[in-house]
């Protein structure tokens, strides 16, 4: 049997690859009547995400091969990928190729932690500390957490990060006397619990927003990137509130879920 040349991929990566170039060719001409030659590429490959073919997670051919499959332009194929990449449904890394955005399904009925969630989905977390310290609440922090002026908060800000990839950037605020800056591991939660003030409910506030430049770079994202701009007011079980955190989370990241049950009349 002879040895896999140095550089080689996989016959099974080949394989794959093929398929979906054939794939590829096979669908583009139903898409003949579509705008621009780049928008029938890109919802040719769209087509085959919304249909399972492409994965979360898994590589789009090289541009290369697109370009040889397809007989369109490089440019126009990487008009195409620029297209999907601005709909949050592909993203590229930096010298390891592109690939399908990886969505989370986050249930909005269920109060957990970052750590905690992604250990529950079998995934690596950690964070990158951008600031913590004790201080003065400011005049919002105030009203929301219903303290005096000379009651002092924790601020906490993170990079939460997953399997190695970068998906919210968290401020939290939370009163001194519920956990210190030397109490935290990796979860805020489990520091708070151990010290007997964590919360039972919460109330989430969504809107939708385009990454500005800091947080592009944290995110490891292009600038004007679809992202979730969420507040998280939470509240211990006597109903006093224990924390307040403002959160970016990556639009082509999350899908955040929510219940609903029709009113009996």
């Amino acid at each position: 049997m002879s040895a896999q040349l140095d550089g080689a991929k996989p016959m099974a990566e080949v394989s794959n690859s093929s398929q979906l170039l054939n794939e590829i060719a096979t669908r583009l001409p139903a898409y003949e009547s579509v705008g621009p030659l780049y928008q029938r590429l890109s919802r040719t490959i769209r087509s085959l995400i919304e249909a399972g073919v492409l994965r979360g997670a898994e590589a789009l051919p090289s541009e290369r091969d697109l370009v040889r499959v397809t007989g369109l332009s490089r440019i126009t194929v990487r008009n195409a990928i620029k297209d999907l990449a601005r709909e949050g449904l592909i993203s590229t890394r930096h010298g390891a190729g592109t690939y399908v955005s990886h969505h989370i399904d986050q249930p909005l009925s269920v109060l957990a932690g970052f750590t905690a969630d992604m250990a529950r989905r079998g995934a690596v977390s950690r964070s990158v500390v951008l600031h913590k310290g004790e201080g003065l609440p400011n005049p919002d922090e105030l009203l929301k957490l219903g303290l005096s002026p000379n009651d002092k908060v924790l601020r906490l800000s993170r990079v939460r990060i997953s399997n190695d990839e970068p998906l919210a950037v968290e401020h939290a605020v939370v009163p001194l006397f519920a956990v210190g800056p030397d109490d935290i591991s990796d979860s805020l939660y489990e520091a708070m619990r151990a010290r007997g003030h964590m919360p039972v409910r919460a109330l989430q506030r969504l809107r939708s927003a385009i990454a500005n430049d800091e947080e592009a770079r944290l995110l490891n994202v292009m600038a004007g990137s679809p992202i979730l701009h969420i507040e998280r007011r939470s509240f211990l079980a006597n109903g006093r509130p224990i924390e307040v955190t403002t959160s970016a989370y990556r639009g082509d990241r999350y899908d955040f879920i929510a219940e609903l049950k029709i009113e009996a009349d």
